[in-house]
């Protein structure tokens, strides 16, 4: 009996396995370091020249997170006592290991600025050009890690006694003035969700609230787990799993809020390319349907019932029931008038009342009507269970993150510079994911000119 031997990919695991100057190579050949080292660039020919290489400096600064040193004070003693080690990380032999205040002051003026931004932005475009990027579904989620920052205690505010009754004109028009002004106050994402519509994405971006809070979740057993904070809000590929685009927030903020962000983020980078994006029902939210549906974007979300009683007439995905309640069959989707269409249940065929008045042939019922209720494809739908499976890309993706390149390792105080943290982790993770990527095909192409 012939032995036919599968062709493995070669995943991010394998390049991490690699001899390490060979890793280095292929993940500093997917980006060009030299925006950072611009920062770094004396502005005039005066003055003593720089005593650092702040290009290696940078390199040595990804390396950390590749190999996961878990600190700079490790980094700095490993520079010393490994002369290999220095020389992949770019060094010269003339050159003197840098200080761990040294590195302390590059990540602070790195952390100011926001070119691991557009860093991003153009990795993720030359994955698109190389072809590596070609799915169509997109996953967003989000997940949690801790500050390195002490949580502040909280201030004891003082019982208000309210009086008792209704309101007199003038009260109540001094407190709808007091309303007004509060909600005129508010900050982009202390606002409602709708509001997110028509703010541009600079404005969404810029806003995001980075300061280290307390955040709850419930986990797997249904009980609540504390952290003091932040989220990292992912949007990745399903198929390629690359991070499309990233957000970090306080720990406070609800995941929901920071979808049409992300959304909005995507469609600025490749414009009409996604096709179908996948949340979990805690983004059912009106204004992500309106958003997605704006971006000519297929929504897979389930229903979270919100204080709603039984819905008569319907079963749990919202088709139509007959007089014996069986539920209508979903059987099309009508584009121009975004029309969905329920055919007879099987079980008419043999029901006595098939020909009654009662019994319709035919349902049909417009997305307009609930979109929250009514999307394509239909809720309870093969392709609409098949799509919902593709969620588990993004917390693939989470544990990637937090087991290999140290996402919950922060080292720095202030949310400022754990953003740069983020920010550099989920950069470092594209890399890695397109220089496995270029890998990949160059032994496929060996592999088909063998």
């Amino acid at each position: 009996m012939t032995i036919v031997k599968q062709i493995s990919l070669f995943d991010i695991q394998e390049l991490l396995n690699l001899e390490s100057s060979r890793r280095f190579d292929a993940i500093f050949s997917t980006f060009d370091v030299q925006p950072i080292f611009h920062l770094f660039s004396k502005k005039t020919m005066r003055g003593a020249p720089r005593e650092c290489n702040y290009g290696a400096m940078i390199q040595s600064l990804i390396v950390r997170i590749v190999e996961r040193i878990p600190t700079i004070k490790d980094l700095v003693k490993r520079l010393i006592n490994d002369p290999l080690f220095r020389f992949d990380c770019g060094f010269l032999v003339s050159d003197a290991v840098p200080s761990e205040a040294s590195y302390s002051r590059m990540i602070d003026v790195i952390s100011q600025s926001t070119i691991l931004d557009d860093m991003q932005d153009a990795l993720i475009h030359q994955a698109f050009l190389e072809g590596h990027l070609s799915d169509e579904h997109l996953a967003i989620d989000a997940t949690h890690f801790e500050s390195r920052d002490a949580s502040k205690p909280s201030e004891k505010k003082e019982r208000s006694t309210k009086k008792r009754g209704r309101k007199s004109k003038e009260e109540h028009a001094t407190w709808l003035a007091e309303q007004a002004e509060m909600e005129a106050n508010r900050t982009t994402y202390e606002k409602k969700i709708e509001h997110q519509l028509d703010t541009p994405l600079e404005t969404l971006w810029t806003d995001a609230p980075i300061a280290p809070q307390w955040g709850i979740k419930k986990n797997s057993n249904g009980k609540n787990t504390f952290w003091f904070g932040f989220k990292g809000h992912l949007a990745v590929s399903t198929k390629s799993q690359y991070i499309v685009s990233r957000l970090m927030t306080s720990g406070n903020l609800h995941d929901s809020k920071a979808a049409i962000p992300l959304l909005k983020k995507v469609e600025h980078m490749t414009p009409a390319h996604f096709t179908t994006v996948v949340f979990d029902a805690g983004y059912d939210y009106e204004p992500i349907y309106e958003q997605a549906t704006k971006q000519q974007m297929r929504v897979v979300i389930p229903y979270n019932p919100r204080r709603e009683g039984e819905y008569v007439g319907f079963d749990e995905y919202f088709r139509p029931t007959c007089v014996r309640e069986h539920s209508y069959c979903y059987d099309s989707f009508d584009h121009q008038y975004r029309t969905l269409k329920f055919t007879r249940p099987k079980e008419c065929s043999t029901c006595p009342l098939r020909e009654d008045s009662l019994c319709q042939k035919v349902f049909k019922i417009k997305c307009d009507t609930d979109i929250r209720k009514y999307t394509y494809p239909s809720r309870g739908s093969e392709l609409w269970k098949s799509l919902y499976k593709e969620r588990t890309a993004v917390e693939r993706v989470n544990a990637y993150l937090k087991q290999y390149f140290q996402l919950k390792n922060v080292r720095h105080r202030t949310g400022r510079k754990a953003k740069l943290h983020f920010d550099l982790v989920t950069f470092i993770y594209n890399a890695c994911k397109l220089a496995a990527d270029r890998i990949n095909a160059i032994l496929q192409n060996q592999k088909l000119a063998a």
